[in-house]
């Protein structure tokens, strides 16, 4: 059962142009697409049981062609008692399981008023070279994020809805320029369908970004 849905995964071609200059190893995917497409996998026992298990999520391409894998490290004490709160390192790794990006996010709790507690997630790429951060910003109605550099300076900025909830819609966040003045991109938190909203705790999101962004 294991080989044969291993058969049904379709990687993307490696990019036949070299990577430009000062990509990251494995990043040069990026420079060929516009959208990525994060598929959160259902864990059975998690279904089950109620027990939340380390996210593994599957992340493709327009055309549904897997671009990299991506899973999460925890224990289970953390898992089961801070919940979206917990302390996480994640590792996404390309078609040839060589790991290119590596997260690491603290633990902290979520009150978005102290500026102590907002979260903050440290990129590294290749892993062990931080090449940014995504930092929660203190905002009183609606979520909002800014994603830096290795130096901390501002690069862009993510604003989300009042509400981040909805029904039978997508939940979209627009990605703007560093001055906040043009949108380059969006992420959307895109509806899966009552049963799959209701029964787990599975999130599909979308990513556009123009081609010529720099990775």
């Amino acid at each position: 059962m294991a080989a044969k849905q291993q058969k049904e995964v379709q990687w993307m071609p490696s990019p036949a142009q070299t990577a430009p200059v000062g990509c990251p190893p494995g990043l040069e995917y990026l420079t060929q697409i516009d959208q990525l497409l994060v598929q959160q996998q259902v864990e059975l026992l998690e279904l089950l049981t109620g027990c939340e298990t380390r996210n593994k999520y599957r992340i493709v391409n327009s055309v549904g062609q897997q671009v990299y894998f991506a899973q999460e490290e925890s224990d289970c004490c953390t898992r089961q008692c801070c919940g979206p709160s917990r302390p996480f390192t994640m590792s996404i790794t390309d078609n040839n399981q060589r790991e290119v990006i590596h997260l690491i996010r603290p633990l902290k709790c979520m009150a978005w008023c102290c500026f102590c507690c907002l979260q903050e997630m440290e990129v590294q790429s290749p892993p062990g070279t931080t090449i940014g951060y995504v930092k929660q910003d203190c905002t009183f109605w609606t979520p909002e994020f800014t994603i830096c550099n290795e130096a901390h300076e501002t690069v862009l900025t993510i604003k989300g809805p009042c509400c981040t909830c909805r029904c039978c819609a997508d939940v979209e966040f627009p990605v703007f320029s560093a001055d906040g003045a043009s949108q380059v991109g969006k992420i959307s938190k895109q509806w899966s369908g009552l049963v799959k909203e209701y029964f787990t705790d599975a999130d599909n999101f979308g990513i556009q970004f123009p081609m010529d962004l720099d990775v």
